[in-house]
Order: structure tokens, then C-alpha cells, then sequence
């Protein structure tokens, strides 16, 4: 009689079926699973330190602490005082560090996220040449086909980092000339004098000329008569700026000695003398019009006529001498024969 058959195990109840299964997802997340979560964790943490780090560096900019700490005047009361009291400069720098902290940004997300993108295509297996390739082509079409709006932005970006005006400057820009209101990469935004808003691309400001940088100066042209006493016309101007100097308010805004030039100009009935001293940014023109207003009393005073004004100011000073006045010439006119 034979012996019957044992039966062979099915595969499913082979005691390591178990423990394969296990030990092949697990190779299978270790591979590339494991890998594209760690691009992603190592990516993620990677901008977040640069987001970080320039959110940093743009509120020190626009806190202005780099330059005082500079001069060692951060932990000081004066330190603080100094920052507050130019609040022009303040809103400069607030909206110089605004705009370079979004751009800063954006440029670190779009780099780190375009790597990391790449990164996990390879992981799964991917080709990627293909797509640098493509990302090439579209790049050098974009350039061509937006150079004026690429010229914007990279203009922009170094006017930022130069730092060659900001919000609060009064600037020449060729097309347009005024007070600045913003400043974005694209385009500048300027109030002329007449209050219109020009919108100037930056690409398209081939130079500017910043009249509130550093310090100003401010001029005054005076036409005198032919024959006035130029030593004399000195001293006056002289003694015209020494009085807005000793002002309370316009005072402490002029910086060092006025200069007389001396004649700029001759003609037939003038002689013209300039009188220019240097102010601190943005006050030039209010000095200027103090100095007119100084200018025009002591010349009065003096009996010094402008160019024209000869006969009349002989008249004036004759109708300012002791027992002259208009109403007896009036009076006399209106008698009768």
C-alpha cells in the first residue's frame, strides 16, 4: 500500500511571505518615496531660511539701522532722534526695503522651487533635458518678445540697489521732473508742479538728476543798475544772507559761508551778482526765497535801484523824505484855477 502524498504548501502560507512584503514596501519607500520627500522637506527649509534671511536684511534697511550703526549711534538716544527727524528719508528707505524684499522673495521661491521641481522629476524617473531645453527656448523667446518690459526691471533693480532716488526726492528724469510718490521695478511715479502724476518706465530714463541727494544749494541772481557801487552791492548781499542765517527756523538749515560770485552778467542797463549758499536737501528753495525777500530790504534801505528801476526808486526815496507827500501833490491838483 502506498504511502499518501503530503501536500506542498501553497505560496501564501510560506512563513517569510509575510516579511517579503514587508521587507519590499519597505525598499520600495526608502527608494524613491524617501527621496522626494526629502527634496521637498530639504527645499521647504532651504527657502525658508532665505525668506528668512531677507526679511532680515530689508528691515534693517528700511530701519536704517546699517548706517547708524555705522557711525556707532544705534544704542543712543541721538541715534534715535536722528532717525525720526527726517521722516522724508524714513518713507525712502521703507519703500526701497519693501519693494527689494519682494522681489528678493519671489526670485528665492521661483529659483528653489524650480530645483526642487527638477529634482523630483529625475527621482521618478524622468527625463529632464527635454525640459531644460524647452525652459531655455522659452526664456530666450520671452526676451525677445519683452525687452522693453525686461529692460524696466532690470533698470529698476539697480536703481534700488544704487540707491539713486526714492519716495520724497524731487528729481529731474528728462521726460518729467518732480516730487517722487513711488517707486516700483517697472515704473516711477512723479507730481510735477502742476500736480499732473507721470507714469515713466524705468528703462526709459536715460539719466536723473536727483536735487535732494546729500545737500542743495540755493541761488539768487540779482540785477542791479549799471552804475550801482559793486563793493557796496556785496556788502548788502552779505549782510542779506548773514540775517537768514541768524533766522531760528532757516537757520540751522544752511551749511557753511555764503559765496558771492561776484558779476555774472553784464549788459546794457544791468550788472548781475549772484549770492549762493549750500542748504540741506529739499531747502534750497525756501532759502532762496528767504534770501530774495533779504535781498530786496537792504537794497531798498540802501537806496540801491534794480536794473530799470532808477527813476522810481528815486521817486520812492523822494516821496519818503520829511514833508513830502502824495496827498498835498493830490490836493494841489484839485484846485481850482
Amino acid at each position: 500500500m502506498r504511502p499518501l502524498a503530503t501536500p506542498s504548501p501553497s505560496p501564501s502560507a510560506t512563513p517569510g511571505s509575510v516579511d517579503d512584503a514587508v521587507h519590499g514596501a519597505l525598499e520600495w519607500f526608502l527608494g524613491v518615496p524617501l527621496n522626494i520627500v526629502l527634496i521637498v522637506v530639504i527645499s521647504s527649509i532651504v527657502l525658508a531660511l532665505l525668506r528668512r534671511t531677507i526679511r532680515t536684511i530689508t528691515s534693517h534697511v528700511a530701519d536704517g539701522k546699517p548706517m547708524i550703526a555705522r557711525t556707532g549711534l544705534q544704542d543712543t538716544g541721538v541715534g534715535s532722534a536722528l532717525l525720526r527727524a527726517d521722516p522724508l528719508a524714513s518713507a525712502r528707505r521703507t519703500q526701497r526695503a519693501r519693494t527689494l524684499d519682494s522681489v528678493l522673495r519671489s526670485t528665492a521661491t521661483i529659483l528653489v522651487g524650480g530645483i526642487a521641481l527638477f529634482l523630483v522629476l529625475d527621482a521618478l524617473g524622468v527625463n529632464i533635458a527635454p525640459f531644460i531645453a524647452s525652459a531655455g527656448i522659452v526664456g530666450v523667446a520671452l526676451g525677445f518678445g519683452a525687452q522693453s518690459l525686461v529692460k524696466d526691471f532690470l533698470t529698476g533693480t539697480f536703481m534700488l540697489l544704487e540707491d539713486q532716488y526714492g519716495v520724497g526726492d524731487v528729481i529731474d528724469a528728462g521726460p518729467a521732473s518732480g516730487t517722487v510718490e513711488a517707486v516700483t521695478l517697472r515704473v516711477t511715479k512723479i507730481r510735477d508742479a502742476d500736480g499732473t502724476l507721470w507714469y515713466i518706465p524705468n528703462g526709459s530714463m536715460l539719466r536723473v538728476g536727483n536735487k535732494t541727494q546729500g545737500w542743495a544749494t540755493a541761488v539768487v541772481e540779482v540785477d542791479v543798475d549799471y552804475f550801482a557801487d559793486i563793493d557796496r552791492v556785496r556788502s548788502l548781499l552779505e549782510e542779506a544772507a548773514a540775517s537768514v542765517a541768524a533766522d531760528p527756523d532757516l537757520g540751522p538749515e544752511l551749511q557753511g559761508d555764503p559765496v558771492i560770485t561776484g558779476i555774472e552778467r553784464l549788459s546794457a542797463d544791468a550788472v548781475t551778482m549772484r549770492l549762493k549758499v549750500r542748504t540741506s536737501p529739499a531747502k534750497q528753495w525756501e532759502v532762496a526765497r528767504a534770501l530774495r525777500v533779504a535781498t530786496r530790504g537792504v537794497l531798498e534801505s540802501a537806496g540801491i535801484p534794480l536794473a530799470g528801476q532808477h527813476d522810481r526808486m528815486a521817486a520812492h526815496l523822494a516821496e519818503r523824505e520829511p514833508g513830502s507827500s502824495s496827498d498835498d501833490g493830490l490836493h494841489e491838483s484839485i484846485e481850482p484855477a
